[in-house]
């Protein structure tokens, strides 16, 4: 295995894009990606694109083929990458195997979402594909509703309050607030998420990741080759994916999502580094119990323990632990396809030192956490900045 880096990185801004179309936000993600990254179309061997469902939400299928020509990157393969909402980091995952494995040298890795040409119920109705179809969504259980078991459950066993899951959204819109790509820049109170409608009891309308659009692209280089192109080298050390039952009732505990834990471990044993050796970590918040639950699967902490964390606020840009720095799922904006992607982006940026006020300090390694429906796919990734 070839060790790879990171060169370039591009995002729009997440947000309702009325005004561009699916790809004309993949043209301006990957533009400004190339650019960072100081290289030409010619230069570049492959490219690996998330999208989730393209075709319901915009009437596009095809998307790799579609991106590849509007950016200039014809004839290399495209490859559309679809794991649910984990399409962004398995595309991610798929590039860095395919430059690490020595196939090529340059690949691009992107992710996209248009979503809010869609209204609520529609994309309730498509991101339930996400999970088991015919036991869950056609049985009325669309995805705020399985994350309410979820979280019920936790607060059962574990004695989780309302008001943790509202810290978790507080502190992801302080952070959303100094993210200017971010959906949400404001800042909001516990009271205002406790106050927000109910969507699926006990989470909020404020608990749940919103209808976004977006795109992210970033560009993979193999390592010795990448020195060429920048100074500042953001190494890939440590890459896992794991998948578990799609379905939550057949799960041995709803509070835990086995993916996670075993695609952790992975990444971790090959990154040679510990949970103390992590500097921030993006997870995967779709809603306010999703960062909860990804904390202790991903070997935080113990099972019931990552609350005191986060009522102690050990989990801000400033704390022990930084949690979603660029805002999450929940601040951020959660177009699906282009998540995972964007983790990758916010880790590139802290461990650049390029944050500004959010920025986590002396930040050398990061962690990204990507999950498709609720939790039957998983990816982790550890990147690292060599000095």
């Amino acid at each position: 295995m070839r060790r790879v880096a990171v060169i370039g990185i591009g995002i729009t801004k997440f947000g309702e894009h009325w005004e561009k179309g699916f790809r004309d936000l993949v043209i301006e993600a990957g533009k400004n990606a190339l650019e960072d990254a100081n290289v030409q179309g010619e230069e570049i061997d492959a490219l690996f694109v998330g999208a989730m469902s393209p075709g319901l939400m915009v009437g596009q299928e095809h998307a790799a083929a579609l991106v590849a020509d509007y950016i200039g990157l014809n004839p290399i393969p495209a490859t559309r990458v679809e794991g649910a909402c984990a399409s962004g980091g398995l595309a991610f995952r798929n590039a860095y195997m395919a430059v690490a494995s020595g196939m090529h040298d340059i690949v691009v890795a992107g992710g996209a979402e248009k979503m809010t040409d869609l209204d609520t119920a529609q994309i309730s109705t498509v991101l339930g594909g996400a999970g088991d179809e015919e036991w869950e969504l056609f049985q009325g259980a669309t995805f705020p509703a399985i994350y309410a078991l979820m979280a019920k459950r936790h607060m059962h066993e574990y004695h989780t309050r309302e008001e943790d899951m509202a810290l978790v959204s507080v502190k992801n819109h302080k952070h959303a607030s100094m993210n200017d790509y971010a959906q949400f820049q404001k800042e909001i109170t516990v009271e205002e998420v406790l106050e927000s409608k109910t969507v699926s009891s006990p989470l909020k309308l404020l608990d749940c990741s919103p209808i976004t659009d977006g795109a992210a692209v970033v560009v993979l280089a193999e390592l010795e080759k990448a020195k060429k192109y920048t100074d500042t080298l953001i190494e890939v050390i440590g890459s896992g994916q794991a998948s578990g039952q799609i379905a939550l009732h057949d799960r041995q505990s709803i509070t835990q999502i086995d993916a996670t834990r075993v695609a952790a471990e992975k990444a971790l044993k090959q990154a040679k580094v510990t949970h103390k050796d992590i500097d921030l970590v993006e997870v995967h918040d779709c809603f306010t119990i999703a960062e909860i639950l990804a904390l202790e699967d991903l070997g935080f902490f113990k099972k019931g323990e990552a609350v005191k964390a986060i009522r102690e606020n050990q989990t801000y840009y400033d704390g022990s632990l930084p949690v979603n720095t660029s805002g999450g799922l929940k601040g951020c904006g959660h177009p699906v396809g282009a998540t995972g992607i964007k983790q990758i982006v916010e880790v590139a940026i802290q461990l650049r030192n390029q944050a500004g006020k959010r920025q986590v300090k002396n930040a050398e390694i990061g962690m990204t956490h990507n999950v498709g429906g609720s939790g039957a796919t998983a990816v982790v990734h550890i990147l690292k900045r060599i000095k």
